[in-house]
């Protein structure tokens, strides 16, 4: 499997907040679908496909912008390895 890095970029285009549209949650650009509802779907199991046949104003590239924003965030979140002592 390939690994490619998460950039913001990636889902800035898809990941809108507003404060107008689910009280400024983020939902997908066009939609009040919520990121986390998406996240959730796909942390339970669910596939993309099952993610797109629930919600149909999504697209496959909607889903994708999910995980990379779940990867970004992580990415921030996790504390950096400690440095081996090379004393």
């Amino acid at each position: 499997m390939g690994q490619t890095d998460a950039h913001p970029d990636q889902f800035r285009d898809h990941i809108v907040r507003d404060r107008q549209i689910c009280g400024g949650e983020p939902v997908f650009k066009g939609t009040r679908v919520l990121l986390r509802t998406v996240l959730a779907s796909l942390a339970t199991g669910d596939s993309a496909e099952d993610v797109l046949a629930d919600f149909p104003s999504l697209k496959p590239e909607d889903v994708r912008a999910a995980i990379a924003f779940a990867a970004a965030s992580a990415e921030e979140d996790l504390p950096a390895p400690a440095a081996p002592d090379i004393r």
